[in-house]
């Protein structure tokens, strides 16, 4: 599942991987969410945390976040924080379609990612 996360800075969407993430979590959480934002007229500022309560991602869920990215929505940047290795690797290699600016955190460094996603410069090591 996909829960939001309502600590993060204003402008800034939060959401957390728990679980099995399936389609259905993209279609009733993520989607509507960035769906309201775009009919705003606001820039996507999206925080996507899968940290130790993530599982894995289903095939469609895979699916629904590739798609995802290539919706009409004015991306201003996102941010993934993971440990995962495979998704760290998949998302070097393919960070750069992304619309807007792309990064992936740490989860150690899930600060640094929601102060950069909202606007501001990572602290620095």
């Amino acid at each position: 599942m996909i829960e939001r996360i309502t600590d993060v800075p204003d402008g800034v969407l939060g959401f957390e991987a728990v679980g099995e993430v399936s389609a259905e979590d993209y279609r009733d959480v993520v989607v509507p969410a960035i769906a309201s934002l775009a009919a705003s007229g606001g820039d996507a500022r999206v925080l996507l945390v899968l940290g130790p309560r993530f599982e894995r991602f289903s095939a469609g869920a895979m699916w629904q976040d590739a798609k995802m990215v290539f919706e009409h929505v004015h991306w201003a940047r996102a941010a993934l924080v993971t440990d995962v290795d495979w998704i760290r690797h998949v998302t070097g290699a393919f960070g750069w379609m992304v619309p807007g600016e792309f990064r992936t955190f740490a989860v150690a460094d899930r600060e640094a990612a929601t102060a950069w996603v909202a606007g501001g410069a990572p602290p620095s090591p």
